[in-house]
């Protein structure tokens, strides 16, 4: 009867629990409060505070390789390189790049502020990470999400939750990162300074320029093809005007869809015995690093245009050059709107936001490139 009763309890999870498990069970749920109680980026993080909490289950078979319901997630939908570049087409659908098509000089922040991403790779692999561990890592500078996800699961799938959850985790916290560091390195009167009226676009300028794009990115960097192609097939179904259904379920229903299938598989990768070792922990500072020079060195390029230009750029456009759009251009709006209650730059921001979605593709494509991913 003994034996009976050890060999049932054995079949439980309980006896198999380690102290590590529910330091998981813990990080989980902190993501779980960040995104019900602060709203911190929630469409993600509650499915990967979630997903974190199962495979930290044991014996719940839900990573096991072939059978596993959320290694099939990550398999098919990651691994195979579906979900980022629909997550892209959402994007695409969602964004206007009237603003940088209406002052292309504005790509220029959008690519500056990609400087954060080279930085930490070359501080990262310097301190020991593998060279392709290292262009991951630099790669959560750029406040990209799915961009972090596509270059990890070609260049170091091991290191894929840990650099997904601290790329959403500092989209999630734009509003709380850059503000200090434009105050910190802008004037009263430079965050109030006025951009002047842009020009208007045509219909027929934004009809060509993902077309254009496609052609430019994908011959010059053709790694970047599958999310250079899903972004700008989503911005020609919103300027279009003719596939209003398209367009809506790239926004809505499709979006929706590919995000609880990104969330919870991510999620799942941070099982205890990968996530807690220094080595994957230490991401989070250099992840941190990495956006807070991304937002830095967008603003001094603003900085140094100005210098040379007649035309004057306000400098905290130079941190909307992140990745993480719409919510860095709401930031410098709001920063800008501080110093001057007339002062409006979301519009103005839009274009290095949209360009710097553009440079970290660009940027992810050209490590995929040179690493051999």
């Amino acid at each position: 009867m003994g034996n009976k009763l050890i060999s049932l309890l054995n079949t439980t999870g309980f006896v198999h629990l380690t102290p590590g498990m529910i330091v998981m069970w813990i990080i989980g749920l902190v993501l779980i409060y960040l995104a019900i109680k602060k709203q911190y980026e929630p469409l993600l993080l509650l499915p990967i505070g979630f997903g974190i909490l199962l495979v930290n289950l044991p014996l719940s078979g839900l990573m096991d390789e072939n059978v596993g319901l959320l290694w099939k997630f990550y398999h098919y939908g990651i691994h195979w390189e579906i979900i980022p570049p629909l997550i892209f087409l959402g994007i695409g659908a969602f964004t206007d790049f009237g603003p940088l098509m209406a002052n292309p000089r504005l790509i220029f922040l959008g690519a500056g502020a990609q400087a954060g991403v080279y930085i930490t790779f070359f501080v990262s692999h310097a301190m020991g990470y593998d060279i392709m561990e290292a262009a991951t890592i630099g790669m959560i500078g750029g406040a990209d999400g799915p961009t972090t996800i596509f270059i990890a699961s070609k260049l170091a799938p091991q290191l894929m939750g840990a650099c997904a959850v601290a790329a959403y985790s500092y989209m999630a916290m734009v509003p709380i990162i850059q503000p200090p560091i434009m105050r910190l390195m802008t004037t009263k009167a430079e965050r109030a300074m006025h951009m002047a009226k842009p020009r208007p676009v045509s219909k027929r300028e934004k009809l060509l320029f993902p077309i254009i794009s496609t052609f430019v990115i994908i011959l010059l960097i053709p790694a970047s093809a599958p999310l250079i192609s899903m972004l700008m097939l989503g911005n020609l179904f919103r300027e279009s005007g003719v596939v209003e259904r398209l367009k809506g379920a790239a926004q809505n229903e499709l979006m929706n869809i590919v995000t609880i299938f990104l969330g919870l598989p991510i999620g799942a990768t941070m099982h205890a015995d990968i996530f807690l070792q220094p080595k994957v922990l230490f991401i989070f500072i250099l992840g941190l690093i990495a956006f807070i020079l991304s937002t830095a060195t967008g603003i001094l390029l603003a900085k140094l245009m100005n210098l040379v230009s007649k035309e004057k750029i306000n400098p905290l456009l130079g941190a909307a050059g992140v990745s993480a759009v719409p919510m860095a251009a709401r930031v410098v709006h709001k920063v800008g709107t501080e110093a001057d209650k007339k002062n409006y730059l979301l519009m103005y921001a839009m274009g290095p936001n949209v360009a710097g979605v553009i440079g970290t593709v660009i940027a992810a494509g050209m490590f995929i490139t040179l690493l051999g991913g």
